[in-house]
């Protein structure tokens, strides 16, 4: 060993440890559960989103002429889901309902309509968190990721009792310790950007508008 390196090796043990400094009180913020969806809906509408809570029996029907007000003429859907499955059930007999179209193809076979034939989309979600105005998505290869992000209009259903105050709160509730996502997505707000002159551009890289239907019990 060099003079050198053992002056070094001599230098590092004799150095006291260094104690890291305590760590500061903290406690995530605590939303009153009579506030949580008011702030989890203004958070939401903030960054140019629409939130509408609706009966969680009957949101087809809420949702049909809303969408009909916006021209929308044909909706995605995941069949396999349990809103897939309520929509197909409740809209054939809705004159106002748009076109329902299932996602029940490899996407190879989708893409072009996926592109430029769909108007809007409907998906599930996680929960929400209150503290962002955030939807949690767990993409699955019957609700795949393309369904929040190619057409114009996301229409994202999340239950009232699974909006949790923060992230972490969220995390606890649904056990994330026994089985983490590979791809959970938090969105908060339709797609937006900015050029340097910091003029918002909505739509640029996924939908143009995000509609929140809170299910209420």
């Amino acid at each position: 060993m060099s003079d050198a390196r053992a002056r070094i090796l001599a230098r590092l043990r004799a150095a006291r440890p260094s104690i890291p400094p305590a760590r500061p009180d903290w406690a995530p913020p605590a939303i009153p559960p009579a506030e949580r969806l008011a702030r989890f809906t203004a958070m939401l509408e903030a960054v140019h989103a629409e939130v509408h809570a609706v009966p969680a029996a009957a949101w087809p029907a809420h949702l049909a002429p809303l969408l009909a007000a916006k021209g929308v003429r044909t909706v995605l859907a995941a069949p396999a889901t349990w809103a897939g499955k309520a929509l197909a059930a409740d809209w054939p007999s809705r004159p106002d309902a748009p076109h329902l179209v299932a996602y029940d193809q490899p996407v190879e076979a989708l893409k072009d309509r996926l592109v430029a034939g769909i108007d809007a989309a409907v998906t599930t979600t996680l929960g929400g968190i209150a503290e962002t105005g955030s939807l949690v998505l767990w993409p699955t290869p019957d609700e795949p990721r393309l369904m929040s992000l190619l057409p114009p209009i996301h229409v994202a259903l999340v239950d009232e009792a699974a909006i949790t105050d923060t992230l972490a709160g969220l995390v606890a509730a649904a056990n994330w310790a026994a089985a983490m996502p590979t791809n959970a997505l938090l969105i908060s707000g339709p797609s937006k950007t900015a050029d340097i002159e910091q003029t918002l551009a909505y739509g640029v890289h996924g939908p143009k508008e995000l509609v929140v239907l809170v299910l209420t019990r």
